[in-house]
């Protein structure tokens, strides 16, 4: 049975990933290191077993999260599918079951918000919900903000963010403080509306309500 710990040492998937974050870095997009892929990976398989899946699901989910990324090496555009079939190619060579792979599969390749993702299966419901809580201003790489997109500033605004899962009231909140000094709640909202609403998607998949909290104000 291939386990994350497995996945982790490999050579090629450090390599990928890794290469991956400098391909992104030289066109200015924000972080998709270790650092990422790892707490991708926790909260993936956190969610998971939090809410009652199985022990080897849960490990699907912290397998699928660590490799969500792995395609940045090749586009940022489509990442997803490309990552998934990398993914694919590298567990199959390490002899996981086929089974196994393709729930990792439809997870990977089905992240991207920009790619019409779904939530294919409860990993891949698991795998949005966490890529998507890793906002934080420690990803944003450019120094000018004169140079900062949107987006770079929506994230560099983020000064915390925390996700919360209660099984016993079948919520999963997302709550996250914002310096308004440098975008507005509302701002934040409407660049990743698009992003809320797949995780919104995804609780509900997973039998919960999703919530937003910025500021301590409800905003889903």
């Amino acid at each position: 049975m291939v386990t994350l710990e497995a996945v982790r040492e490999h050579p090629e998937v450090r390599c990928y990933l890794e290469m991956g974050n400098i391909f992104l870095g030289n066109i200015g997009a924000i972080e998709h290191n270790l650092e990422h892929a790892q707490l991708t990976s926790e909260l993936t398989a956190r969610i998971l077993t939090v809410l009652g899946y199985s022990a080897r699901e849960a490990e699907l989910g912290a397998i699928a999260g660590y490799l969500h990324d792995i395609g940045n090496m090749i586009n940022r555009y489509g990442h997803g599918m490309s990552g998934a079939l990398m993914a694919m190619n590298i567990l199959l060579d390490m002899g996981m079951d086929a089974g196994e792979v393709a729930i990792i599969m439809g997870a990977i390749g089905n992240h991207e918000e920009h790619a019409h993702g779904g939530i294919v299966n409860n990993v891949a419901a698991a795998l949005i919900l966490a890529d998507k809580s890793d906002v934080n201003r420690q990803r944003v790489r450019k120094e000018d903000f004169a140079q900062f997109t949107a987006r770079d500033r929506v994230n560099y605004a983020v000064t915390h963010s925390d996700l919360k899962v209660n099984p016993q009231e079948c919520t999963i909140i997302m709550e996250m403080a914002i310096d308004t000094d440098v975008c507005t709640v509302t701002e934040y909202f409407e660049i990743f509306l698009t992003k809320m609403l797949m995780c919104k998607h995804a609780a509900n998949y997973l039998g919960c309500e999703f919530e937003l909290v910025i500021n301590e104000n409800r905003l889903l």
